[in-house]
């Protein structure tokens, strides 16, 4: 169904996209399991595809406007759309992966962040950007359920952000039939009140956050986006269903239970 160019959801093709979902949530089992010092950003793109090719899935970035990877590995001061290569993942780095799938036609998207560890211990302000980036997503979900208008979400995510830089040039967004779809989902204030966040909505709630400031820049390979401070960034990510009883995290594997407990939110299945 379509209404003022968004895409609402049947409860039956919200079920589809949790197929999609959930072999996201693999790859980021999968990925988080393979990340330590010495193994390549390339290295990891090979693990999301083999759990893509065990699911019979396809990767919904591969060829995505020409972009060469299963996986964005965006890595430091890169904030999103990072390459996956030859760079090899060092002690103490912040690495953000992205990561996809398509079932039956049916998109799933979500990102995480960790630091990779160290002997002598990660930085604590890495780890604080990390745990606060993560927690204003979980804020920004948490709106879809409490909230009446799309920009409660944005809201909800700029409030749990505190003093960190903001990234506004890269947004969440719709997501079903396609990757991205109306609307465009900011994580941050925006003086709009945004569509209605009604039953059959399904959105991707994915904050960025830096240790500086928001201004970004984009390298000369035409895709990875970095600080131009080059403060650390992270990102993180959830695919998310609104419908007649609630709302569901269709990229989590408990359908975002844990994350959601602190505000106060139930997760209601499509059974």
């Amino acid at each position: 169904m379509f209404g003022r160019g968004i895409e609402y959801k049947t409860p039956d093709q919200i079920r589809l996209m949790r197929t999609a979902g959930l072999v996201v949530a693999d790859i980021h089992h999968a990925v988080r399991a393979a990340i330590a010092p010495g193994v390549s950003t390339g290295a990891l793109d090979t693990v999301a595809q083999d759990v893509l090719d065990r699911a019979g899935a396809t990767s919904n970035f591969l060829g995505y406007h020409g972009f060469p990877g299963r996986l964005c590995v965006s890595v430091n001061s890169e904030i999103v759309h990072g390459i996956p290569g030859a760079r090899v993942i060092q002690p103490g780095d912040v690495v953000s992966v992205d990561a996809g799938a398509v079932v039956d036609g049916w998109h799933g998207d979500a990102a995480f962040t960790a630091v990779v560890p160290a002997e002598a211990g990660t930085d604590p302000g890495d780890e604080a950007l990390v745990r606060t980036t993560e927690a204003a997503m979980w804020a920004g979900i948490a709106a879809l359920a409490t909230g009446k208008r799309l920009g409660d979400v944005g809201a909800a995510v700029e409030d749990a952000s505190y003093d960190y830089g903001i990234v506004r040039e890269y947004t969440g967004h719709g997501i079903g039939t396609a990757m991205h779809q109306e609307p465009d989902v900011p994580g941050y204030r925006t003086g709009r009140r945004g569509p209605a966040l009604r039953p059959g909505l399904c959105v991707a709630v994915e904050p960025m956050l830096t240790r500086g400031g928001e201004a970004t820049h984009v390298l000369d390979d035409g895709w990875t986006v970095v600080s131009v401070d080059g403060s650390r960034a992270a990102h993180f990510e959830h695919t998310v269903a609104v419908h007649s009883r609630g709302i569901w995290v269709l990229t989590a594997p408990d359908g975002g239970a844990a994350g959601l407990a602190a505000h106060g939110v139930d997760v209601v299945p499509l059974d």
